[in-house]
């Protein structure tokens, strides 16, 4: 073979048997045979792998079903984009639960499906990884004068064969590195969607009370009016009660923009527009749980199933295979194999092997080992940290429950009767002229804020209780967004 063939900046070697003798060619023919035959095996060995989309989707299906007990679909066909806004409709077409809002989110929200599509990615880096480069073919003619010869050479990078098996565990970790991230993405929208639907619901809830609040400032100012005019009222009061309902109007004003901004959240969230956008919502809160969830072992759980954990840790686990395919291919780049023949002007033919590598003469390879130790420590510290946080997270959500819950539960036991027994009293009192009517109108305000702050308490709860699920499988955004608070209108009754 013409040396001028050899790979740049490689040591090859080539040999190929004389033309002239017939046994001295046909045992030329021999050894590339043989050469052949590796080849053809590692081929075949590259060529077996194969791509399994639904195989690397199934795993991150598995955990929604697990952790929030949802269906999970990719609509990788316009068929099953079909079936997946049948069932979405389906869903819409009565009032929304928060379980169902998860599920609407989880099949219809176009993000989510654009994130499984890592999924077919990182399946395909993984074939792609398993898979040997395509042999080259390399074919050459020569003149001198009246002689003419043909050269033709086939090579394969032995050096990617013999990393082969590393190649091979580092693409799998990668993979379900990657199962892991779009769980988590899964996982962490769930949650979302559910706090977005609490904070909706409990936006409209709001709404209604504020607008108890307003008829009842409104009805105060027009009776004060009527009185003022009548000569019964002095301007003071008459003030006081105007100041009442315009106290009313703005907190009105702000409980219908938070409505409205919870609503539209939550609509992006679940992935909907056009007519999809007048879905229905229940007219309260589920009511509060008789006791918060116990949840035994709390950190040892959350560090069992936490999906960030288990992601820090396989990205160490693959940065350990990095770092060994590093070493064991320090010295051995650049490895090549190939087969080589020519025939000349007069017919004769000629064949041999030719094997090529690096010299290590400039890089030996060491600041590619320093680089994958020093990247293999830090992902250890990463992981490290990831396992404390996750720790210092599951503790202040469950904090954060529990406290929720007794708030939630002494707005309940406590604050709304007694409010509801002063009204009672008051109305009694009212009956037999003990009172006029502007107190009456002024408790009546101050138990309605009772039952707003009620709302509030339990809307905090289950926000706390979604944060804890998440806590307890992922990373949490453990602030939680507060809805406007309404002023108590009836806090000065001193001049009644």
């Amino acid at each position: 073979m013409n040396p001028s063939h050899a790979p740049a900046g490689r040591l090859s070697t080539g040999i190929a048997p004389p033309t002239r003798h017939r046994s001295a060619q046909r045992r030329s023919w021999r050894t590339p045979a043989r050469a052949a035959t590796v080849l053809a095996l590692a081929l075949a060995l590259g060529a077996c792998a194969s791509l399994q989309p639904e195989a690397a989707f199934e795993p991150v299906r598995e955990l929604a079903r697990q952790h929030v007990a949802q269906d999970l679909q990719h609509a990788a066909t316009p068929q099953q984009a079909e079936t997946l806004a049948r069932r979405v409709d389906a869903l819409l077409a009565r009032p929304l639960s928060a379980d169902d809002a998860v599920q609407v989110a989880l099949l219809n929200h176009r993000g989510l499906q654009a994130a499984f599509e890592d999924l077919g990615i990182a399946e395909a880096d993984r074939v792609q990884a398993l898979r040997l480069p395509n042999p080259g073919l390399t074919l050459g003619r020569t003149r001198s004068g009246e002689e003419r010869e043909t050269e033709w050479s086939l090579h394969l990078a032995l050096d990617r064969l013999l990393a082969l098996p590393q190649r091979r565990a580092a693409a799998q970790l990668q993979l379900r590195q990657v199962q892991a991230g779009v769980a988590a993405q899964v996982l962490g929208h769930a949650a979302d969607t559910r706090k977005a639907w609490v904070q909706a619901v409990a936006a409209e809830e709001t709404v209604r009370y504020a607008r108890q609040v307003m008829d009842a400032a409104e009805a105060g100012a027009e009776l004060a009016r009527r009185m003022t005019a009548a000569g019964n009222f002095n301007k003071l009061q008459r003030a006081r009660e105007q100041g009442f309902y315009a106290d009313a109007a703005l907190n009105l004003a702000r409980a219908q923009q938070a409505q409205i901004a919870a609503r539209e959240r939550l609509t992006r969230l679940l992935g909907l527009w056009g007519a999809q956008t007048a879905y229905q919502l229940p007219a309260r809160l589920p009511d509060l749980p008789p006791e918060p969830a116990a949840l035994p072992d709390l950190e040892r759980r959350a560090i069992e199933q936490r999906l960030d954990v288990q992601g820090a840790l396989q990205a160490a686990d693959e940065t350990a295979q990095r770092l060994g395919l590093t070493r064991a291919t320090r010295l051995a780049g650049g490895l090549e194999l190939g087969l080589a023949g020519a025939r000349g002007h007069d017919g004769t033919r000629s064949s041999g092997w030719e094997f090529g590598f690096e010299l290590p003469l400039f890089d030996p390879g060491d600041a590619r080992v320093a680089r994958a130790e020093a990247t293999y420590r830090q992902a250890l510290h990463r992981a490290t940290q990831v396992a404390v946080d996750a720790r210092s997270e599951v503790r202040e959500a469950w904090s954060a429950q529990r406290t929720a819950w007794d708030i939630a539960r002494h707005h309940r036991e406590e604050i709304v009767p007694l409010r509801r027994q002063i009204a009672e009293e008051n109305l009694l009192r009212y009956n037999g002229m003990l009172i006029g009517v502007f107190e009456l109108l002024a408790d009546a305000r101050a138990q309605i804020a009772a039952v707003h702050g009620a709302i509030e308490a339990l809307r905090d709860f289950w926000l706390a209780d979604a944060n804890l699920r998440m806590a307890m499988i992922g990373k949490p955004h453990l602030s939680a967004g507060v809805a406007p608070t309404l002023a108590a209108p009836a806090a000065d009754t001193a001049g009644h």
